[in-house]
C-alpha cells in the first residue's frame, strides 16, 4: 500500500473548548456563549486537514462530555485517533473568549490540572518519530504540569530523529507564573526548533529585538548562529500580513544572502473573529513548505489561509479548503 504523506506530520498540544460570546464586550457583560472546539495545536491539525492532509495529532482531553465532543470533532475532520488520549482523572480545558468591535480577542482559561496539562513524556514512540517529516508544537503545554516536560522531550527527540520542527510560543500570560518563566522555557524549546512562528510582541517577550518586524525576525536567526535553533522565523502581523527571515541552512533558502527576508501584506477580508488566525497561518505555512513552495509563495498561501479563517466565528469554522485558498490568491 502506498504511504499516506499526510501521516508524515505530527501536531502536538492542547485541545479545548472555546466559549464564543454572543456579542462583543467585556466578559462580565456577556450573557450567552456558543461552544466551539479550539486549542492552537488542534486548530493547526484541523487546518492541515481542511487543506487535504489530516496529520497525526497528539493531545489529551478529559473523560467528560466536553472531551467526547472534541474527540468527535477531530474524527469528523479525519484526524486519526492513534494519539488522541482520554484522561480518566482530569477535566477538559475551557476557555472563554471576549471580542472587541474589530473581532480581536482575549481569553479567560479554566485550566487548573486539566487533561492537557498531563501529557506524559515518551508517548510518541521512536518508530513513529523516525517515520515523520515534520513535528509542530505550541507553547501552551509548556506553561505548567507534566506537559512541559513532555513537550520539551518531544521537540528534542524529533530533532534527533531528523524531523523539521516548528513551534508557536502562543503567549497566554494568564497561564504562566511570570514573564521570565515564559521567556526562559520558550527559549529552551527554541534550541530544538527549525521554524518559529510568532508575533512581534511574542518575540520581544522572548528577548528578541529590532526596530522593524524584519529586524525582529532576523534577530531570531542571529541568536541561532551556532547552527542550533531556528533557521526560519515567520512573524505574523495580523491584517498587515507577515514577514519571514530564513538562514542559509534552511532547505527553502533562496541561495542569496546569508539571511533572506520576504514580506507579504496580507488580504483584505470582512473579518468577524480573529480567533485561530495565527493557527491557520501555521497550517498554511507547513502545507506550503512541505509542497516545496518558495518563501514568497508560502507567505501568500499562509496569509490567504489565515485571512479566510477570520470570516466566521470560532477557530475552526472558516478554515478553508485548498480550493478556497486558490480562489483568494487568484483574486489578489
Amino acid at each position: 500500500m502506498d504511504r499516506d504523506p499526510s501521516r508524515d506530520v505530527l501536531v502536538a498540544g492542547e485541545t479545548l473548548i472555546d466559549f464564543i460570546p454572543e456579542r462583543p464586550g467585556p466578559l462580565e457583560d456577556v450573557a450567552g456563549f456558543e461552544r466551539r472546539a479550539g486549542g492552537a495545536p488542534a486548530n493547526v491539525a484541523v487546518g492541515l486537514a481542511t487543506l487535504g492532509a489530516p496529520p497525526l495529532f497528539w493531545t489529551r482531553v478529559g473523560d467528560d462530555p466536553f472531551g467526547r465532543y472534541l474527540e468527535g470533532v477531530l474524527a469528523d475532520y479525519g484526524i486519526p485517533d492513534a494519539f488522541v488520549e482520554r484522561d480518566p482523572a482530569a477535566k477538559t480545558t475551557l476557555a472563554f473568549v471576549t471580542h472587541d468591535a474589530a473581532g480581536d480577542r482575549a481569553f479567560t482559561f479554566y485550566r487548573d490540572g486539566t487533561a492537557d496539562t498531563r501529557l506524559e513524556p515518551g508517548r510518541i514512540d521512536d518508530e513513529t518519530l523516525e517515520a515523520l517529516e515534520w513535528v509542530h508544537a505550541g507553547g501552551v503545554t509548556l506553561a505548567t504540569g507534566r506537559s512541559r516536560e513532555a513537550t520539551l522531550d518531544l521537540l528534542e527527540r524529533a530533532t534527533a530523529a531528523g524531523c523539521t520542527v516548528s513551534f508557536d510560543p502562543n503567549a497566554r500570560a494568564e497561564l504562566w507564573p511570570d514573564d521570565e518563566t515564559f521567556a526562559r522555557i520558550c527559549r529552551d524549546a527554541l534550541a530544538h526548533v527549525d521554524v518559529c512562528k510568532a508575533t512581534v510582541a511574542e518575540l520581544e517577550a522572548l528577548g528578541f529585538a529590532g526596530e522593524t518586524p524584519r529586524d525582529v525576525a532576523r534577530s531570531v536567526l542571529a541568536d541561532a548562529a551556532d547552527e542550533s535553533g531556528p533557521h526560519t522565523a515567520l512573524v505574523t502581523r495580523g491584517d498587515e500580513g507577515a514577514v519571514v527571515a530564513t538562514a542559509a541552512r534552511a532547505p527553502w533558502h533562496d541561495g542569496g544572502a546569508d539571511v533572506a527576508l520576504a514580506e507579504h501584506s496580507g488580504f483584505a477580508v470582512d473579518a468577524v473573529d480573529t480567533t485561530g488566525a495565527g493557527d491557520a497561518f501555521v497550517a498554511g505555512s507547513i502545507s506550503a513548505l512541505r509542497e516545496g513552495r518558495s518563501i514568497d509563495s508560502t507567505l501568500a498561501f499562509a496569509n490567504a489561509v489565515a485571512a479566510t479563517a477570520t470570516t466566521e466565528t470560532g477557530a475552526m469554522a472558516a478554515l478553508p479548503s485548498r480550493e478556497e485558498v486558490a480562489s483568494l490568491l487568484e483574486d489578489d
